[in-house]
């Protein structure tokens, strides 16, 4: 019997409903359950795709290429688990599978309203696409009293009555807020979001409450008493000094044993060995490395939400904390690099689209190069290498990509044609923007004796992709004369998917997407060996 616990949060957004719904999740798993995660995301938007990641932190893919929020990477990070396309949808994808059921005559001729036609498309996703798991964790996007979110609200709400409790329970997340004059933690801001969710026609069973400090006994009773729960289900969610200790800090409050509590499960308690031995690396290093990380959406660091835990997970592979520093590329097309980048013991440059920063990506790009400093590149980052070396070691002037504009080396160019589980997929420079790149996990294959291949110690990998450019196959003759080879390639031998420069102490480009595969307990393998390289090239210095 599969149970549903439906997580909604109030008063202000980002309090934690993906990190607190990972954890729960982790903390059952140790406790041998089986489960998914799931998120409702009430933005019109059909996918993240196309929206800034300025606007929404960065798009994560699965493997079967949904372009997805990034609390996804949460629940895979936590829990090993890969998500899918049907752990994730939006306001936008459910109006237009309920549009498009409407003009194929499925609703019999009925005028399609919010209730029951929406309502049922989203109860329908809430059910749908199951293998017998013990628990989906449900996360509903936003802050309840959002417009947006109302149907969303009803679609669980009528769930929990269809179901009944002993198949679901409610987890609400809300926040504590510290007033510095009065010396005290205030619960009304808790006790107007509960009444807000109690109008909607739900009543929590578990308050998850947000502080930055202990929450008192006196605060705990009170919360209870106006909130209609029992004082063990308000459990204090205290800030912590890593993510990675939220599952143990969960746990220690009780919140696995309320939910056990709630639908009559005895079980022994949870191993959470493993999470003890990653907090106890992360907290306790025997050293530390700096990488710059050189991109364009620098100043929201929910834009590379991925990104910067995998070199988290390098770091506490190779036993070291790992300082990150941001810096926006545009700096370079203004500033010598040598200012930012002399003291670091490595250079990263990420995934990203458009013209804007390029220069100044090149430019770290031949920082790293020059100066033998371990360098990373991602996606774009790849790209940029490329261009990088072939205008300034191979001699291919003009060389750039046709992302900016025509150009007259066209190192990087457009894909217009590929090949996904035996189909033929076809693009053009007109294909809409959303949902068109090449995503998902693809195959590559490693040559033997590159480095990559010693760092995979795999021939094959699978990787997650999400790009619609690509570095130019009939390139590879001239810079490999100039020591830039393409050491992993597609099945087929033509698409590039990895570039190392052979002189070099460590200098990789990837056309995928690492960081969505590394997890805390078990690091990517580019990520370690990345790390240990600026490990070093720090020893160097």
């Amino acid at each position: 019997m599969t149970r549903f616990i439906f997580i909604t949060g109030g008063v202000v957004s980002s309090l934690g409903k993906g990190l607190g719904a990972a954890a729960l999740g982790a903390v059952l798993q140790a406790r041998g359950f089986k489960l998914r995660l799931r998120k409702l995301d009430p933005y019109i938007n059909v996918d993240p795709g196309t929206m800034s990641p300025y606007q929404h932190g960065e798009v994560y893919v699965t493997d079967d290429g949904a372009e997805t929020d990034l609390d996804l990477g949460h629940y895979e990070r936590f829990t090993g688990i890969s998500t899918r396309q049907s752990d994730n949808v939006t306001t936008g994808r459910i109006y237009s599978d309920v549009i498009a059921r409407e003009r194929r005559g499925s609703y019999l001729g009925a005028t399609i309203q919010v209730i029951p036609h929406i309502t049922d498309a989203i109860k329908e996703f809430v059910l749908g696409d199951l293998n017998g798991e013990d628990f989906v964790l449900c996360e509903i996007g936003g802050t309840i009293g959002d417009i947006e979110g109302l149907p969303f609200i009803e679609a669980i709400r009528q769930l929990g009555n269809e179901l009944g409790p002993e198949r679901t329970m409610f987890m609400h997340v809300t926040l504590l807020p510290y007033i510095p004059a009065a010396g005290e933690l205030k619960t009304k801001p808790t006790q107007h979001s509960v009444k807000e969710l109690q109008g909607a026609g739900i009543q929590p069973d578990v308050l998850l409450c947000r502080a930055d400090r202990p929450l008192p006994e006196g605060e705990r009773r009170k919360i209870a008493l106006f909130c209609n729960v029992r004082r063990e289900a308000v459990i204090p969610a205290l800030d912590v000094d890593t993510i990675y200790r939220v599952p143990i800090t969960y746990h220690d409050a009780g919140l696995d044993e309320q939910v056990c509590r709630h639908f009559g499960l005895e079980t022994q308690p949870p191993d959470l060995g493993r999470w003890h031995e990653v907090t106890e690396r992360q907290t306790k290093p025997e050293g530390e490395v700096t990488i710059a990380v050189v991109g364009k959406y620098t100043g929201l660091r929910d834009a590379y939400k991925s990104l910067g835990e995998a070199l988290t997970h390098g770091g506490i592979a190779n036993h070291v904390r790992v300082n990150l520093d941001w810096i926006d590329s545009e700096i370079f097309e203004r500033e010598d690099a040598v200012t930012y980048l002399d003291s670091v013991n490595g250079i990263l440059v990420p995934g990203g689209f458009g013209e804007r920063g390029s220069e100044g990506k090149i430019a770290a790009v031949q920082f790293a190069r020059e100066r033998r400093v371990p360098y990373f590149g991602i996606c774009f980052g790849m790209q940029m290498a490329v261009v990088e070396a072939a205008r300034h070691v191979a001699g291919i002037n003009g060389a750039g990509s046709t992302e900016f504009g025509e150009c007259a080396e066209p190192v990087v160019g457009l894909m217009t044609e590929w090949e996904h589980d035996g189909i033929v997929e076809h693009r053009s420079k007109d294909s809409d923007l959303g949902g068109t790149m090449r995503l998902g996990a693809y195959e590559a294959h490693l040559a033997h004796g590159s480095l990559v291949h010693e760092i995979y110690d795999q021939d094959v990998i699978h990787e997650r992709h999400r790009h619609r450019y690509e570095v130019n196959p009939i390139y590879e003759d001239r810079l490999a004369k100039a020591g830039i080879v393409f050491s992993g390639k597609s099945p087929d031998g033509i698409l590039p998917e990895v570039v190392e420069i052979l002189d070099h102490p460590w200098f990789v480009g990837v056309q995928f997407h690492p960081e969505l595969k590394s997890r805390p307990f078990a690091p990517h393998p580019l990520f370690t060996s990345f790390i240990r390289a600026a490990i070093d090239q720090a020893r160097l210095v």
